[in-house]
């Protein structure tokens, strides 16, 4: 079964600009994530046409509102076909179990819990008043998210080696974040590079700048799944 682990960021404003990129590469390779900026700009219609091009689509909305207006985005979400939809997960125990049920069983749509973004330092943790170290933090909410029975988080690949022991093979880590050694940081402060977070449980690797701006993005993802299949056969 074809399960890429790459997941490219469609850090896009436009579909032109999406489609651009998305007909340069290969859905054997990768899947794709459709984050705010772009799904606003051009809507689940964009996601279908990417769906045709026989990609899988991480919807990358992060959900976080009462239960029931957050239950009826995942089911509208699962309804549209989505690989993967996300919410946070400092939405709590209510909204996560109510965005689970949302789901119909058996649909193929994972549903994964933001614990905190990999923007976010100590600095920003004690400016909105959460105690505790950012790793000490993140596993509460992991606990909270496998509880809830759902099929995974997003976390920073400098926490998936704990999570991965803590919450076992099962449980489904996606890593932003993602920077090739010696690369900028850019607006993020938890990063690795891809091997490490391999290395580190990561199941999939989201990752943006490194494909979207290569002068041959194909052959990028060629080359980094190469390096990933090398540490996992």
């Amino acid at each position: 079964m074809n399960d890429p682990r790459i997941i490219v960021a469609l850090d896009f404003n436009s579909a032109a600009d999406a489609l651009s990129l998305t007909n340069k590469l290969n859905p054997r390779l990768c899947r794709l994530k459709v984050g705010k900026e772009l799904f606003t700009a051009a809507g689940p219609q964009l996601v279908e046409k990417l769906m045709l091009q026989g990609f899988d689509i991480f919807l990358d909305l992060k959900f976080h509102d009462i239960p029931n207006t957050v239950a009826n985005a995942c089911k509208a979400a699962s309804s549209l076909g989505a690989w993967m939809v996300n919410v946070h997960a400092l939405g709590g125990r209510k909204m996560l179990m109510a965005a689970r049920d949302a789901i119909p069983q058996g649909s193929s749509t994972k549903l994964i819990a933001v614990t905190l973004l990999t923007s976010m330092d100590q600095d920003d943790l004690a400016d909105i008043g959460l105690q505790g170290q950012p790793e000490q933090i993140v596993e509460r909410l992991a606990r909270l998210t496998d509880d809830c029975a759902l099929d995974g988080v997003v976390c920073s690949a400098l926490e998936a080696a704990h999570l991965r022991q803590l919450l076992g093979d099962n449980f489904c880590l996606v890593t932003p974040g993602i920077r090739p050694s010696g690369g900028q940081a850019d607006d993020q402060k938890r990063i690795t590079t891809p091997l490490q977070a391999i290395r580190n449980g990561s199941s999939y690797l989201v990752i943006g700048r490194l494909i979207t701006q290569a002068n041959e993005p194909l052959l990028m993802c060629q080359q980094l799944n190469a390096e990933i299949t090398s540490l996992t056969i």
